[in-house]
């Protein structure tokens, strides 16, 4: 047996495991963790039960159970086994069942103890899928609440197991050095103007012409990409391969088999290749730089697939598949310098992901705050609320964050919540089968060609003929079995407006946008602009669409993809609905509201009766009977925005607020009102709808009610409402006049003044504005001794002449004050 560098450290995981139930195991690529450490467990006494051993990759999982049986001289399905997705080989005896994490998240959540499990180990844990971290983080809870016993070990291929160790509550971390071979790494760079197949194609050629033996592993961002490297390879001088997740288990077997006698071997390949697997023969890597990752695009609210440059951590994986075996070479497609610029490493799915699928599977666990369990790196809060949103919508959580049994069908099924939802739903309409097709159409772009409307994707697509679109089609065939034919099993919680099951004609024209509208609900579009370039949905979001296309006719859309800022996202694909469609899918959802708004025009308002689904408005007329408090509200806020000026104050109103600023009593600022205006003004609108209409003396009342009897006496003090004249008149103090308070009476009402009145605690100077016995204006003084002592001689002089019956006495500081002519003086003195 071939003895690998994790034998030396063995012992000491081994003890670890006696000692306590979990170790973190830290192995660099090609130190034989994934199969050696697991066939070591199962002599274990504590072991009596299975071992479970988690990959993250289907081809992986494969592999290892494949590459652990022939060790033990077995084939798969005997004491090793494995289960994917689309593959399973096991049996009664299998004691170590290779799995890929999906399949444990499954298993965990059918049966919490883990009944006949012993240990889980979960390989290649650096890389932080979102499985990843959710399976261990179900074995955690499992552990600490129900299985104590079970063993838990995370492998990590970085030394990050510190954080790891941690997370398990202080575990030990065994550690193993790798078995390293002399790697030589060659920087040829790119043309960056040519498609990446030419300069790939390119530097597998040169590749196999430098190096003279060995195979060769090509990593390449996608399956397009691996395609059209593989026309542009061909003729080369060994035989071309592919190797990608969605090639069949034989084809990737036949993929990672080892070349035929004399032969040379290309394997074009995605990341699939990256990790948790070593193919033998291999010694050439030729690295493309790129990498196609799933990345969730929350402004759209989709997950699309992005190209773009791999981390340095990748490029290190690509790389060592090289040296696994014997000294190895690796082209790389960037210059050396360039590598310090990409990305340091993949950030985990956890922090970037829809988190649909972990809220749901966490309600099924009976977790309504995934923060309660334990996690590496919580998922963040705004990406948790927004999936609940989610979820909520398409029925698979109540208003309390519970999982529904809606909810829990959904769980069950290999599939994102959104497709599983429609497949669902459109099942217990008959249309099974055509929501099976649209979400092979979301999930295969090119089948049926690139038209943006999915139905003529549709038709085209099952025309097609080729390998490709049969694989579509038996796809879609199986993922229409997936729905459960027993209406008991999922539970009967479709809600309608009417109560019942919607159903629709078989032969309709809207069946593919009835699928699309069941799976994206918020996307559901309306038109908003003529030409058919703007549409608004259910969301809220608006959506940009090619006017040229014949769907800018429709009136309605069901979108499904969609690329983009929010504010004018680009329709990607999309189906026509029909309105009475969209209402018997969702006419529980009709909102009738209700809306009053502010008119700054006439001081008034607008009253609005609509009824919406979601942001979008179905119709709307005007509302006759509006709610008061409403109209209060819009009345009130239309003067927090225009201002207090909209409001009918009355000249004494005017006055007194006046006064109160000048004398610095702030309850009537400006400020002041605005901050209480809640609790003041709404009492006055009640039966109104325009400000106009509110009773004057009503609105001076509350002037008065704020100011208080205290803040009265301080204004009376400090600004007088009025000026007494010696003559015993009484004048109203203008304190809004330019130049300061001023106050306007006839000359002869100040006889006998030989100061200057003032106001205020400042003592300021009132402005005088002095008039004839007919009210023309003489004079305006703020010094009235020196007006007595100078101009009064002037202005006396002339008055004598034009109002020879009144007194213009020579030296009126001494003068007695009236109103009176001289005769009418004469005879009250007599």
């Amino acid at each position: 047996m071939t003895t690998l560098p994790i034998h030396a450290v063995l012992p000491d995981l081994l003890a670890a495991l006696r000692a306590g139930s979990s170790a973190v195991l830290v192995a660099p690529p090609g130190a034989g963790k994934t199969t050696a450490v697991a066939p070591a467990l199962l002599a274990e006494t504590w072991c009596s039960g299975q071992v479970l051993l988690l990959s993250p990759r289907r081809l992986a999982a494969r592999a290892a159970a494949e590459r652990i049986a022939e060790m033990m001289g077995e084939q798969p399905g005997g004491t090793v086994g494995y289960a994917t997705r689309m593959d399973s080989r096991q049996s009664a005896r299998t004691r170590l069942l290779v799995l890929t994490e999906g399949i444990f998240v499954r298993r965990i959540q059918d049966d919490p103890e883990l009944t006949g499990i012993s240990a889980v180990l979960f390989d290649e844990v650096h890389e932080r899928s979102l499985d990843t971290d959710f399976g261990l983080a179900l074995a955690l809870d499992a552990q600490a609440a129900l299985r104590p016993d079970l063993r838990i070990v995370p492998m990590s291929a970085t030394l990050d197991g510190a954080r790891f160790a941690d997370l398990l509550g202080g575990a030990p971390v065994v550690e193993s050095e790798g078995r390293i071979q002399p790697l030589d790494l060659r920087h040829i760079g790119r043309t960056p103007e040519k498609r990446i197949e030419d300069d790939m194609a390119a530097a597998i050629r040169r590749a196999l012409v430098e190096e003279e033996e060995g195979d060769l592993l090509a990593f390449l961002p996608g399956v397009a990409e691996i395609e059209r490297t593989a026309e542009r390879v061909e003729g080369a001088p060994a035989d071309v391969h592919k190797l990608h997740g969605s090639l069949d288990p034989a084809a990737q077997r036949f993929a990672i088999r080892p070349s035929r006698e004399g032969h040379r071997k290309v394997i074009l390949a995605t990341s699939i290749a990256e990790t948790s697997l070593t193919i033998d023969g291999v010694r050439i890597v030729v690295d493309s730089g790129l990498a196609r990752r799933p990345r969730y695009d929350r402004a759209a609210g989709v997950t699309r697939l992005v190209t773009e440059r791999a981390s340095q951590a990748s490029a290190t994986q690509r790389a060592g598949r090289a040296a696994r075996q014997r000294p190895g070479v690796a082209y790389r497609l960037w210059e050396a310098a360039a590598t310090a610029g990409m990305p340091p490493f993949d950030p985990p799915e956890i922090l970037e992901s829809d988190l649909s699928s972990l809220i749901l599977d966490c309600a099924l666990w009976g977790v309504t705050d995934p923060a309660s369990l334990r996690w590496l790196d919580p998922p963040p809060t705004a990406a948790v609320d927004e999936a609940r949103r989610r979820l909520f919508t398409l029925d698979a959580l109540d208003g309390d964050g519970r999982i529904t049994a809606h909810g829990k069908t959904l769980a069950k099924l290999p599939l994102s919540p959104r497709i599983a939802h429609m497949l669902v739903r459109a099942g217990d309409m008959g249309l099974a089968d055509i929501a099976a097709d649209v979400a092979v159409l979301l999930s295969e772009r090119g089948i049926g060609g690139q038209d943006i409307d999915l139905t003529l994707r549709r038709q085209r697509w099952r025309r097609e003929s080729g390998k490709r679109a049969d694989a579509a089609r038996a796809m879609a065939r199986r993922w229409a079995r997936l729905v459960p034919a027993d209406e008991g099993e999922r539970g009967s919680n479709t809600r309608v407006s009417d109560g019942h099951r919607p159903s629709f004609p078989a032969s309709s024209d809207h069946q593919v946008g009835l699928c699309l509208a069941l799976a994206f609900p918020d996307r559901v579009a309306r038109r908003r602009s003529a030409d058919g370039a703007d549409w608004a949905s259910v969301g809220g979001r608006g959506f940009r669409l090619d006017p040229l296309s014949p769907l800018a006719r429709e009136e309605w859309l069901a979108v499904g993809e969609v690329q983009g800022s929010a504010a004018g996202a680009r329709i990607l694909s999309a189906a026509p609905i029909a309105e009475a469609d969209i209402l018997t899918l969702f006419g529980h959802r009709l909102q009738e509201h209700r809306t009053v708004r502010f008119r700054s025009a006439n001081g008034g308002i607008e009253a609005l009766r609509e009824r919406r689904l979601g942001s979008v408005r179905l119709s709307s007329g005007s509302d006759d009977r509006p709610d008061p408090d409403a109209v209060a509200a819009a009345l009130t806020d239309g003067v927090r925005q225009g201002g207090l000026s909209l409001l009918p104050w009355s000249d004494a109103a005017i006055s007194l607020r006046t006064r109160a600023a000048f004398a610095g009593v702030n309850a009537l600022s400006d400020e002041a009102l605005l901050a209480t205006l809640d609790d003041w003004l709404p009492p006055l609108l009640q039966g109104k709808r325009r400000l106009s209409d509110i009773d004057r003396s009503s609105l001076s009342g509350v002037l008065d009610g704020l100011i208080g009897w205290d803040g009265k006496q301080q204004l009376d003090r400090l600004a007088p409402a009025d000026f007494r004249s010696p003559a015993g008149s009484t004048h109203a103090i203008d304190y809004a006049a330019d130049g300061g308070p001023r106050v306007e009476l006839r000359v002869q009402a100040l006889f006998g003044l030989a100061t200057h009145p003032t106001i205020g605690s400042q003592h300021i100077p009132l402005v005088l504005s002095l008039t004839s016995p007919a009210g023309r204006p003489i004079q305006t003084t703020r010094d009235l001794p020196s007006f007595w002592a100078g101009n009064w001689r002037d202005v006396a002089k002339e008055m004598r002449g034009r109002y020879p019956r009144h007194p213009w006495p020579d030296d009126p500081a001494a003068a007695s004050a009236t109103l009176r002519t001289k005769r009418a003086d004469a005879r009250a003195k007599s």
